[in-house]
């Protein structure tokens, strides 16, 4: 491989990079529940951890949504621990070249957010829900990228 082609591979790696994301913020539940509560357009939240194998599979499709549908705004809601947040998250939405906002959810106790979010969440991983000014669509499972272009289907209809 020539020098030149060197630098440009180098050049492209390091600008997709830094094109994926890091948590942006830290949110108590009041905190979260406000952003959901306001938000003036549609929001596809995922509750998700880098320990569990589902919802680091599905996060692609998280991705893809974000991307193609600016109708839409997805927010990816770690719920590993507050302290793991520089040696495990980050580098794990680095290295999986994430680009939908994440927050990570400093909550201890399961019990003082899972029925805010809503009263048929068990507590499992993945779960998400679907939300706009007229509805919400709770879901615990995984998604593929088809399921929540139909998940937004759904929201949409009156």
């Amino acid at each position: 491989m020539s020098i030149k082609l060197k630098i440009i591979f180098s050049f492209f790696t390091l600008v997709l990079s830094l094109q994926s994301q890091t948590v942006t913020q830290v949110y108590k539940i009041k905190d979260l529940l406000s952003r959901m509560d306001t938000s003036h357009t549609t929001l596809v939240v995922n509750f998700w951890a880098t320990w569990c194998k589902p919802c680091v599979q599905e996060l692609p499709a998280f991705d893809s949504l974000s991307v193609s549908k600016n109708t839409c705004q997805v927010i990816l809601v770690s719920l590993d621990f507050k302290e793991d947040l520089e040696k495990k998250v980050n580098p794990f939405l680095k290295k999986n070249n994430i680009k939908s906002e994440c927050v990570l959810l400093d909550e201890i106790n399961g019990n003082d957010y899972i029925n805010k979010i809503s009263e048929s969440w068990s507590g499992a991983i993945p779960a998400t829900i679907f939300i706009n000014k007229d509805k919400k669509i709770f879901g615990e499972r995984s998604f593929k990228f088809l399921d929540l272009l139909n998940k937004l289907s759904e929201l949409e209809k009156k």
